[in-house]
């Protein structure tokens, strides 16, 4: 039987409505607010700190120091309550707003210690570093705002699914299911090899059934598709954009 892969699983359901984090940025409860700002941070500090080191050339340590004190800002003077999901998506607001913020910078403000916390999200600079390395792009500082508005969208992809995936571990450890997660890494994560390995390979491999190879891995990936949407749909701001950025992330067949 061939597997469902509809987002939601057979039903082909989204999940229920939560209230978007660009909303909850702006709640009269601070716990709420807190929690929202983490959100939005976690999800957009490593784009910011890459798009810094590609638009405005910044070396890997100014980048640092920038994108802490930008996010400092972002929470200090509530830019997000200038912000107007009818006009532009977050993705292209926080853009414009690090334009500014750069372009204003003087050469007597006051750095942050490199290294803390923002709203106790770690931002683990080195690892963001050695993919900015890695990566080959050809913008330069005379591309076009949409060509940074791409490229800001694929790395917000890009970290949306890496924190996915990091939550989609920390699910399977807790319910004692690592070895679905592990199936899972081996089999749709794994782009050092140039072939799949098949289930029957994976089966001798993992030293159990080709059904539960199979089980295993729907598993595992109709989670993964859960946990993703869930972080989607706090970055979005309306149930339609939410439809829209999930279709074309995550291919929905069916609402």
């Amino acid at each position: 039987m061939k597997e469902d892969t509809r987002i939601g699983g057979p039903s082909g359901k989204f999940p229920a409505t939560r209230w978007s984090a660009v909303v909850a940025a702006r709640s009269d409860d601070p716990r709420e607010r807190s929690r929202a700002l983490g959100a939005i941070v976690e999800a957009y500090w490593k784009p910011i700190y890459k798009y810094l080191r590609i638009r405005w050339n910044k070396s890997n340590e100014d980048a640092k120091d920038v994108t802490q004190e930008f996010l400092t800002q972002l929470i200090e003077k509530e830019y997000l309550s200038d912000f107007d999901p009818a006009k532009a998506r977050l993705r292209t607001f926080l853009r414009v707003c690090v334009d500014h913020f750069v372009a204003n910078q003087t050469k007597a403000a006051k750095r942050l210690k490199r290294g803390g916390d923002v709203l106790h999200v770690a931002l683990d600079f080195d690892g963001a570093e050695a993919e900015f390395t890695r990566a080959e792009s050809p913008l330069t500082v005379a591309a076009s705002a949409a060509s940074f508005d791409e490229y800001l969208e694929k790395e917000f992809v890009r970290n949306l699914f890496t924190l996915a995936v990091a939550d989609l571990r920390a699910f399977c450890e807790a319910r004692g299911k690592l070895r679905h997660f592990q199936l899972f890494e081996r089999y749709d994560l794994d782009d050092s090899v140039t072939s799949r390995p098949s289930y029957v390979e994976l089966a001798q491999e993992f030293g159990i059934a080709v059904t539960d190879v199979t089980n295993h891995l729907a598993f595992a990936r109709r989670e993964f598709r859960r946990i993703a949407l869930e972080k989607l749909r706090e970055m979005t701001c309306s149930e339609a954009e939410f439809r829209r950025e999930a279709r074309a992330l995550l291919g929905v067949e069916s609402a």
